[in-house]
């Protein structure tokens, strides 16, 4: 009798925990990027590539000792289709040297946006073929996760993730006005 009331309890409880894990697997994608709720703790390193240290990113000098690139999504505003420039509804401020490329940390990019940002990493390694780059957005956001994860994935050497972003550069340096990259319908 006490066995059979232990596993009837059991088998409660896997029914209530079932939900939980059913909802974690449609916040990811197969290959293991984030697809939903973005805004949220992130809870595991971004392998292939590496999370780095917010002391370590103050030492750089963006835009010239590493690639800063921020993902983070534009907030209410559009991107032209024919144009591929951004209408933004309100300003975004970012690492000063940082490269804006909105949208592109998304579990599911848009292919272009994508290719956008790795033509803008190959660009930049043409001159300097081990420059480092970090992919950030904001404190407890998947997006620079996902970057960072998929560009460390296609093969990319010296991926980093930046966890504290935005907030965490903020905490010590100033930030600036970003202007989003225009990316040309394909």
């Amino acid at each position: 009798m006490k066995a059979s009331a232990i596993l009837l309890a059991c088998i409660g409880l896997s029914c209530l925990c079932a939900p939980a894990a059913a909802q974690q697997r449609a916040e990811f994608d197969e290959d293991g990027y984030r697809t939903a709720r973005y805004r949220a703790p992130v809870d595991r390193d971004p392998h292939p590539s590496a999370r780095l240290a917010l002391p370590a990113a103050l030492l750089l000098d963006p835009g010239k000792d590493a690639l800063f690139i921020d993902v983070l999504p534009v907030n209410g505003g559009v991107r032209d289709p024919d144009t591929g420039e951004w209408r933004l509804s309100e300003e975004h401020l970012t690492i000063p040297g940082a490269v804006w490329h909105p949208e592109a940390g998304r579990g599911d990019a848009d292919p272009a946006l994508w290719n956008a940002l790795v033509g803008e990493v190959t660009k930049a390694r043409h001159h300097n073929p081990h420059l480092p780059v970090i992919l950030f957005c904001r404190t407890d956001c998947w997006m620079g996760w996902n970057a960072a994860k998929r560009l460390a994935a296609e093969g990319h050497e010296g991926v980093w993730w930046l966890a504290e972003g935005i907030e965490g550069w903020r905490t010590s340096e100033e930030l600036v006005v970003a202007t989003p990259v225009t990316v040309p319908a394909p």
